[in-house]
Parts: structure tokens; sequence; C-alpha cells
């Protein structure tokens, strides 16, 4: 796990407005490879925010997303937790993706401190999902949970940018390593590829690798990698 914040940057002499409000959102909780990464973004009201023009990360280009971040982390306090593959395969043994996602949801609403905290619901049931975060963050906090928070409140598009462009730059290191990966999702063919080389390789996943899920399970398998995993 890693943590890590950066508050806002008021000219000499003046005061911080106060930051009310926190929005959160995580990229990368279904990949194969690499971490998932959960940010916040906290304001004094949203509408200081939307006045970027942030969206949903995931219907910007790569060069808006990054952009927008600069403008993100120089104005507004954030925090970010890191889930590694490693640390996601460890906490799968005791708990759901779900409850790991919470955990990180409410460690990121903690730091930041603010009364309300908008969440992009990763829950069928939202309220439930709003309860279990407000249960694990420890202090009075009035948690709001929504699907498709990252469309419609513009703190969660924040943090939904700055999730996004955290992992892209996290996924292109690994490259760096080890070459073309794909996206890190199930469904990505090049991924799938990049998985296949490497175990009949090595006869193991690459560290880079969620060993608890199924598709890399049936991947040992399949290469005859079952003993060896």
């Amino acid at each position: 796990m890693h943590l890590s914040m950066a508050a806002n940057n008021s000219p000499e002499g003046t005061s911080t407005p106060a930051r009310k409000i926190c929005g959160v959102d995580e990229a990368g909780k279904g990949p194969v490879l690499g971490p998932m990464v959960v940010a916040g973004v906290a304001c004094s009201d949203l509408d200081e925010i939307a006045a970027l023009g942030v969206m949903d990360s995931k219907v910007l280009t790569a060069k808006r997303r990054e952009a927008l971040f600069e403008k993100i982390k120089t104005q507004f306090p954030y925090a970010v937790v890191i889930r590694t593959a490693a640390d996601i395969d460890r906490l799968r043994a005791e708990m759901t993706m779900n409850e790991i996602t919470a955990r990180a949801h409410a460690e990121v609403v903690a730091t930041l401190g603010c009364p309300v905290a908008w969440l992009d619901a990763c829950d069928v049931n939202e309220d439930r999902y709003g309860r279990t975060v407000a249960g694990f963050i420890g202090k009075p906090c009035q948690v709001i949970a929504k699907h498709k928070a990252d469309r419609t409140c513009p703190a969660v598009s924040a943090a939904s940018i700055v999730a996004k462009v955290i992992r892209d730059g996290l996924v292109r290191s690994y490259e760096e390593e080890y070459g073309e990966i794909g996206s890190g999702y199930p469904a990505d063919p090049v991924t799938i590829g990049f998985l296949t080389r490497y175990i009949r390789s090595h006869g193991s996943p690459p560290p880079i690798a969620r060993r608890s899920w199924a598709t890399v399970k049936n991947l040992m398998n399949n290469t005859g990698q079952k003993r060896l995993f």
C-alpha cells in the first residue's frame, strides 16, 4: 500500500478555503495485470472543480486527462491509495474485491478529512456500498455513493482522472520492463498473449499479475504449470 497527498497551494498571505467535499473513484479494479489505484479530490464546492471541465476519465483522450491532472493537482488537495497485484492477492484471501475497494475508498476519504464524500458505487446496491465505506472511515462523514458518479459529480470525475493517469503511468513503466502487455484486462488478446508467453517461459506468472484471478489460474492449467503455481 502506498499513500500520497498533495495540498492546495494558496498565494502567500491568503487562507485556503475549507474543503468540505471530496470525490473518490478508482482505476484498475478489474484488470488481471497491475495495481488498483484509488484517488480522491477535495474541494470547497463542486462548481470550482466543474469549472476545470472535468469529465469521466474514460471519455477523455490521454492528452486531455494528463492536462486536467496537472490542473487538479496544483489547485486541489488529493490523496491516492495504491493496491498492488500482490496486495490484492493477499487481501482476497480474507475478503471480496468489493470490500478491498471499499476499504481503499475509506482510506482516501479519511486522509482528505472532508465531512461529505461522493463515491462511484462499486456495489449493485448504492446505499449498501455507502454504508460499508462509512463504516470503514473511522470518523463522522456523510457518504453518498452513486453508480456512474464519475459522470455526474465533478469531484468524482476529477478523482477518476487522477486515478487513471497514475495507473496508466504505472502500466507504462511495466512495459519498459516486460515489453508490450496490452491494457491488462482479461479480454485483451495482447494481455493474454503476454501472460501465456511469460508463464511458458518462466513457469509462473509475472509479479505484476493477480494470481488470484481466474484468468491466471486457467492459463497456468492450460500451459501445464499448475504444479509450479
